[in-house]
């Protein structure tokens, strides 16, 4: 009978830890790219990526880093919540004339812990005179 007991407990501790680790945040980016297009320079460069939480715990984003300083991302200092919506901005410097590609790296405790953006486009320098 002791025995019994034993086992009994030992697949249901089993059967517990394995639906424990289903337990786990997953950030699903509605986009992984933001296209700038052509931009005039010294224009708005702030642009956001949108993300979801589509899992089943809180998801911690613990850093965002650019492949340059001239793009400078911003992240959310809050857990975002299963099935909530969040967002990182990114501040490119649109000073800077011609082709933007630039990535940037997000950290997270999502069962994909890293991600990588892009951005992309180009500034264009501003014209004198007529259309």
């Amino acid at each position: 009978m002791m025995k019994k007991l034993v086992l009994i407990l030992f697949v249901g501790l089993l059967g517990l830890s394995a639906t424990a680790q289903d337990t786990a945040a997953k950030i699903e980016f509605k986009s992984e790219t933001v296209d700038y297009g052509e931009i005039a320079k010294g224009s708005d460069g702030i642009r956001v990526f949108e993300f979801t939480n589509t899992g089943n715990a809180p998801l911690i984003i613990s850093d965002v880093k650019s492949s340059c300083g001239c793009t400078i991302p911003k992240k959310p200092e809050d857990p975002i919540m299963p099935g909530k919506t969040g967002e990182i901005q990114v501040k490119y410097d649109t000073n800077r004339v011609g082709p933007i590609r630039k990535a940037i790296t997000v950290t997270s405790n999502a069962d994909t812990p890293t991600k990588i953006l892009k951005i992309k486009g180009e500034v264009k320098a501003a014209t004198n005179g007529t259309k």
